[in-house]
């Protein structure tokens, strides 16, 4: 089948499937801001929902006909596009619909980031065919970075995750009314799932029997497609070797030398400077998140070792199977998602160490305005001495009185030389936008 003739069946078998059946998210799209949308974030995440959710609300509030819609994933193994031919996509739509201009239309480009040499061709697009564009794609350098700098003030990003607890609660139909005894239960047992396997929506909706299998395939064309193939890495198996090593690693302060040694020391052969690489590039896909070590001077905040957090934690259990003692970084990973998933553009989020730690400073406009401490639990007396330890420590050094330690169920407030501690269970706290 000749291109042309495939982008018009895909185009219209698109238009056929809706209005479609589709979860809400939280994360919600505006339909008319007369800028380019794009949505960032980590393949499977449900960015693909997001759209369809804003379809969904043209065709019903909007008064938009299907026929309006053009919609594509690139992530379509044939469709093979670059600056050369991308026209084609509007040749086919005009074919299709020579009535409509292509101004009334509304595009959704889905995994634009498969597409070589596109941000010339959406530039263009916008400036001189149409201002309703929405674009979304796995690699947050090539949706930020690359069209921020051709299309200056012309651009909304809006990221998106894995669901949040309160979505996925949403998902299992689980009511979080957490003051009914009864449903305080299934509350906690539906985290504990959370915890471990992860919030892809897919996993999330699916059999108990294929949810190991979907994450391995997730991880698969994350390692393969998006690193392997994008960044031309010529031998991806020390490469999945570090990414497990700094798996096992999450929530630690962690040298990309010292894997580099022990890689080394091992007789396996890459390079340094591959290694640093490396992590920025699965940053740039999202499978890993960094954070600094917070100080007042901004050269000392970039030169020390950063902690790393996982996109899921579920992608963290299949590759590592970890035991129970892993809960505590499942805990303090799931908090930093939740963090992350609602920094706002002013805000700033590290962790803080000198004689003792804590695990996350959250600053605005360069203040410090909350301090969080994760454990699993407070039961043991050298664990509740660290933990309180770390957070008053922090709370001295920055001159913050906001602190907050989040467990799996313990509640109390602490009080410790004029500060006042909060302790929450997480999953309430995840569920209480007030807290």
């Amino acid at each position: 089948m000749k291109k042309k003739e495939l982008l018009k069946q895909l185009i219209v078998n698109f238009q056929h499937s809706l209005p479609a059946e589709v979860y809400p998210r939280t994360l919600v799209l505006p339909t008319d801001s007369g800028k380019i949308i794009t949505v960032p974030g980590v393949r499977r995440c449900g960015k693909s929902s997001l759209f369809l959710l804003v379809i969904n609300q043209l065709l019903t509030q909007s008064n938009i006909r299907k026929e309006q819609i053009l919609f594509l994933n690139f992530d379509d193994e044939r469709l093979q596009f670059n600056a050369d031919n991308l026209d084609e996509i509007l040749q086919a739509y005009r074919e299709l619909y020579p009535d409509i201009p292509l101004k009334d239309a509304y595009i959704f480009f889905d995994e634009i980031q498969m597409a070589d040499d596109w941000e010339q061709f959406v530039r263009r697009v916008y400036e001189q065919e149409c201002r309703h564009i929405f674009l979304t794609g796995s690699n947050s350098r090539m949706l930020s970075s690359e069209l921020s700098t051709s299309l200056r003030g012309r651009t909304l990003q809006y990221e998106e995750f894995p669901l949040s607890f309160k979505e996925y609660c949403l998902f299992k139909n689980i009511d979080t009314q957490y003051y009914l005894p009864e449903n305080r239960a299934r509350i906690l047992n539906a985290f504990k799932e959370f915890l471990h396997q992860g919030a892809f929506p897919e996993v999330v909706l699916g059999t108990p029997l294929l949810k190991e299998r979907i994450l391995q395939e997730y991880f698969f064309v994350m390692l393969y497609k998006d690193l392997v193939e994008r960044y031309e890495i010529k031998n991806p198996e020390p490469v999945r070797y570090f990414i497990k090593r700094v798996m096992s690693n999450l929530t630690k302060p962690t040298s990309i030398n010292r894997i580099y040694n022990e890689l080394k020391s091992q007789g396996v052969s890459i390079g340094k400077n591959t290694l640093y690489d490396v992590i920025v590039q699965t940053e740039s896909i999202y499978l890993f998140f960094s954070l600094t070590k917070y100080s007042p001077s901004l050269v000392k905040e970039n030169n020390g070792d950063k902690k790393y957090y996982c996109i899921d934690n579920g992608l963290r259990s299949i590759l590592l199977h970890p035991q129970s003692e892993d809960n505590g970084k499942l805990l303090e990973n799931a908090v930093y998602l939740h963090l992350r998933r609602n920094l706002s553009a002013e805000a700033g989020l590290h962790y803080y160490q000198n004689k003792k730690e804590c695990d996350f400073v959250q600053t605005s406009r360069g203040e410090v305005i909350r301090l969080l401490q994760v454990t699993y639990s407070l039961h043991d007396e050298d664990t509740r001495t660290r933990e309180i330890e770390g957070i008053l420590e922090a709370a001295r050094a920055t001159g913050c009185h906001n602190l907050l330690i989040l467990t799996l169920e313990e509640e109390e407030e602490i009080k410790n030389d004029n500060y006042t501690i909060q302790v929450l269970p997480v999953w309430r706290w995840m569920l209480d936008e007030t807290l």
